[in-house]
């Protein structure tokens, strides 16, 4: 067996596709509309506050990428830190970035770079947890990887409600990893589109019905029919009941013409097209700027393999990949997307109003490990930075610092908590909201953690 498949088979960040797909088929999103849309619904009737209009887009870098690499470069630091990379200026004075994002250096004025969030979870899965709950994750990983909290999607999806029956208000671009509405329950689950947007046989089966169908949609059997996989899903839940509300509102948007636009990228200027990039990443992000523009409130998009990439990850172990060859292939892609994201927000005066992160679940160690002579980091929590736009929130700065190694916040020490008290505030959810778990116990949705001042 090669040294790679042996890492693969090590850790769950560096799974290659077939092998990730076999480790999570249980536990993953899959109720339909109807149960989304009547969980929102039950929200706002039990009181919850009308939100601003407010719209939040993740690129999530499943793996972890190192900050080393990307946005906390250390060029002073010994060689068996520093790595092969150099910082570069951008447009804004003091603030310098990786040589292999020029296009990102160019408009830091429009973007702002936490360089001081730390936390205590070795995996991905905890991390993953942590990151997106507010709640350590167990430290033992084992399948089928759902939380035990809420996730911040989840919470805000409760809490916020819908704005339109015509979009999905929370839509997954790709695979969906470790997280979800636990004891909330799977109606405030995403919709997960899979598939290459770029590809020419690209259409979103979960939002198609079939011609058989048509004639039946007033009809609690015919529903059922037409959509197998949400029958199926329900049936396990229990959730089937009557033909009521909430399946209308899912049939109106399984057939509405906003949300069959919001997805076709054809309706888009090929130039701007391309700007993004003819390849997953890049449409991915496309039509996530599409979504939220249409109605979606929140729209996460997985950062998938681009060619010549190993597997779809950032989880650049000595043990299966040389870390600076993986990270030549995908920087070059990240400068391009996000790039043409802020753009585009800014160009139709979104920037206000949609928040772009790109984040991982944790970092890399500032300390270069080799296996076979071939570089790479180990995981790494306690510094990683995360990436911010938009949202009306301070742009052109750096919140926090490492050490002259990288290895741990020295400036403004930001926690998980603290990210997910902001972006709550951004959204609209109360930090004082509390829900009732599985047990009967009242549960805060963050047990600690204040935003972020210097960005609000």
């Amino acid at each position: 067996m090669s040294r790679e498949i042996e890492g693969l088979e090590r850790c769950c960040g560096t799974l290659g596709r077939r092998a990730f797909l076999h480790s999570s088929l249980v536990g993953l999103w899959g109720l339909g509309l109807a149960d989304l849309l009547r969980a929102e619904s039950s929200a706002a009737a039990a009181g919850a506050p009308a939100a601003r209009r407010k719209s939040i887009l993740v690129l999530w870098l499943w793996g972890g990428p190192s900050h080393m690499e990307t946005f906390d470069l250390k060029p002073d630091a010994p060689s068996e830190y520093r790595g092969e990379f150099r910082p570069i200026r951008t447009n804004v004075p003091g603030i310098e970035i990786c040589e292999h994002l020029p296009l990102l250096a160019r408009m830091a004025d429009k973007f702002a770079l936490i360089r001081s969030c730390s936390h205590d979870s070795p995996g991905h899965v905890n991390s993953t947890h942590t990151m997106l709950t507010g709640y350590p994750g167990e430290r033992e990983e084992t399948p089928p990887y759902r939380p035990k909290y809420p996730d911040v999607w989840a919470v805000t999806n409760k809490v916020v409600g819908d704005w339109s029956t015509g979009v999905p208000p929370f839509v997954a671009l790709g695979t969906t990893r470790y997280n979800g509405g636990a004891y909330l329950g799977a109606g405030v689950d995403p919709l997960v589109v899979a598939g290459d947007p770029n590809g020419a046989e690209f259409r979103v089966k979960e939002l198609t019905v079939e011609s058989s169908a048509q004639a039946r949609f007033t009809r609690r059997a015919g529903l059922l029919q037409g959509f197998d996989t949400m029958r199926r899903t329900m049936d396990a839940a229990a959730e089937v009941g009557a033909f009521d509300v909430f399946q209308q509102k899912a049939i109106s948007v399984l057939t509405s013409d906003a949300a069959g636009k919001a997805f076709d990228l054809q309706r888009e200027d090929p130039k701007l097209r391309d700007r993004y990039g003819r390849h997953p990443v890049g449409q991915r992000c496309l039509l996530a700027r599409r979504l939220i523009e249409a109605g979606a409130r929140i729209v996460t998009v997985d950062f998938p393999s681009v060619p010549g990439q190993k597997a779809f990850s950032w989880d650049d172990h000595a043990s299966v990949w040389n870390i600076f060859e993986q990270m030549k292939i995908r920087l070059p892609v990240l400068d391009q997307v996000v790039s043409a994201l802020i753009q585009d927000i800014h160009d139709r005066g979104l920037q206000d109003d949609v928040l772009l992160v790109v984040m991982g679940e944790m970092s890399r160690t500032p300390r270069l490990s080799h296996s076979d002579g071939q570089p790479g980091r180990e995981h790494w929590a306690r510094s990683m930075s995360i990436f911010l736009s938009g949202g009306g929130m301070r742009m052109g700065q750096v919140v926090g610092a490492t050490n002259r190694l990288g290895e741990e916040p020295v400036d403004r020490p930001v926690t998980p908590n603290d990210l997910l008290a902001t972006w709550y505030q951004y959204l609209g959810v109360p930090l004082d909201t509390q829900f009732t778990d599985s047990g009967g116990r009242p549960v805060a949705i963050l047990p600690q953690g204040q935003p972020i001042r210097e960005l609000i």
